[in-house]
């Protein structure tokens, strides 16, 4: 009986009978064991790998076809590859791939010309730190080192682009408004306080811009910028307050104006129309968004808003900077790359500071610790004053609670600021309270209280 699945001849029958379904196989690839000549044996050892009768041919079934020159294909794997179809797909690849490439080094290139771009803008004020130096022994010791204080100075000089908001006297240097900024060693809060222009206080001897000493005086504040610089202010308020200043910010009138503009313009609340000629600002009451020329007027304007006093404008300055602080944390710009860099580019502009704030990379750090401070927990203030006795025209400091607000800031603990209406209700009820010396004795330290506000109030609202 004939084996039609392929198997081995039977020894009995003679060697020249072909078991049935092995015919059509070339005489070579039969299994010649049988064979009585040693040489069909030899070959048939060299041609055993093409055997179509071997196992893998047994399973592949009567479906597998051989190739013509008797090679025969046995299983999936030993089927050709489809060559052609690989070479279609390799190309695009390699393309996807350079382009890929392409677009990372041109988004790096980018990045890159970007960054040095706004590094570029800032200038740095290497005489300040110089003179710094020489008057190091004379300076505060930091008391808490994690803590940062940073004075902030808007420049008044009417040279250059400056010179539309005033008569150029020859590029003399104002200091129109100075904010000291207190940042909490854990940054959890941020207060910002302002030295009022008109404060008469002791400014030390300074080395002027003709290379001379001046003489130390007692003299209304704002006159240390005029007359030495930045330096002579930072040892001007560093002598009021007992406070280290770590760094320092000179922003001009324009600076402050493309920084609005980058963001879109700010919303601020008007109880009156403004009509203010010199200010350039004409503006009805209610809810208003200023743009960058609008808000220079509003932060400058003086004798034609409220009472004209200086204490007022500052006011209205804190106001419109919480406002500021509030847009950009508000609509995501310190998070958004896309915002920020316009916001960056208008404040590097007209930036200049000292050695440890004047790379991108320094000012990125300073914005990245402060954007997670609470809105409610950035506070505007100004340091407690009142009209200086011998001229009514000046300011002078309310002692003690000028005192104790700088030796909170000083030493890292908090203050908290509500409205001036709100403050003296304060005030009045703890006047009329009775005095209970003994509960008063253990009961903590209240936190001290001023005149001020957030960056959260809304001031349509109050």
């Amino acid at each position: 009986m004939t084996d039609s699945a392929g198997t081995p001849a039977d020894p009995d029958h003679p060697a020249g009978n072909t078991p049935q379904g092995r015919s059509q196989e070339e005489p070579g690839a039969t299994d010649s064991k049988d064979e009585p000549e040693p040489e069909p044996v030899t070959q048939a050892d060299a041609d055993a790998p093409q055997d179509s009768g071997d196992e893998d041919n047994d399973k592949a079934g009567p479906t597998d076809k051989s190739e013509p020159d008797g090679t025969g294909v046995h299983t999936w794997a030993d089927h050709p590859k489809d060559g052609s179809a690989s070479r279609r797909k390799r190309p695009w690849l390699r393309w996807a791939a350079l382009g890929a490439s392409f677009l990372v080094l041109v988004s790096a290139g980018a990045g890159w010309w970007l960054y040095k771009k706004l590094d570029g803008n800032i200038t740095t004020d290497t005489s300040a730190a110089a003179e710094l130096k020489v008057y190091e022994k004379e300076r505060p010791t930091p008391v808490v080192m994690d803590a940062q204080n940073i004075l902030l100075i808007g420049s008044d000089t009417r040279s250059g682009d400056n010179k539309e908001y005033g008569r150029d006297d020859g590029g003399s240097q104002r200091s129109d408004t100075t904010i000291l900024l207190h940042l909490a060693a854990d940054r959890k809060s941020a207060t910002a306080v302002s030295l009022p222009r008109d404060l008469m206080v002791e400014i030390p001897s300074c080395r002027t811009g003709d290379d001379k000493e001046s003489r130390e005086r007692f003299a209304q504040f704002n006159s240390a910028y005029e007359l030495g610089g930045t330096a002579c202010t930072i040892r001007t308020v560093e002598r009021l307050t007992g406070i280290r200043i770590d760094h320092h910010m000179v922003v001009d009138f324009n600076g402050f104006k493309d920084m609005v503009d980058a963001v879109d313009g700010v919303q601020i609340c008007l109880k009156e129309p403004i009509d203010d000629k010199d200010a350039r600002l004409e503006l009805p009451a209610g809810r208003q968004t200023l743009n960058g020329e609008e808000a220079l007027g509003y932060v400058r304007a003086r004798k034609t808003l409220g009472d004209g006093s200086d204490t007022e404008r500052m006011e209205r300055q804190q106001r419109f900077l919480g406002a500021l602080v509030n847009k950009m944390q508000s609509n995501g710009v310190l998070l958004n790359p896309t915002r920020l860099y316009p916001v960056l580019d208008a404040a590097t502009k007209s930036l200049m500071t000292d050695s440890g704030l004047d790379s991108l990379r320094d000012l990125y750090d300073l914005v990245r610790s402060m954007r997670d401070v609470p809105t409610d927990q950035v506070q505007f203030l100004t340091v407690p004053r009142q009209p200086y006795r011998q001229n009514t025209n000046r300011d002078e400091l309310v002692q003690p609670d000028a005192s104790e607000l700088f030796r909170q800031l000083r030493e890292d603990k908090p203050v908290a600021v509500v409205p001036a209406d709100e403050l003296k209700e304060k005030e009045k009820a703890q006047d009329e309270k009775p005095d209970d010396t003994g509960s008063a004795a253990e009961s903590p330290t209240p936190t001290p209280t001023y005149s001020g506000s957030s960056a959260a109030d809304d001031l349509c609202k109050q």
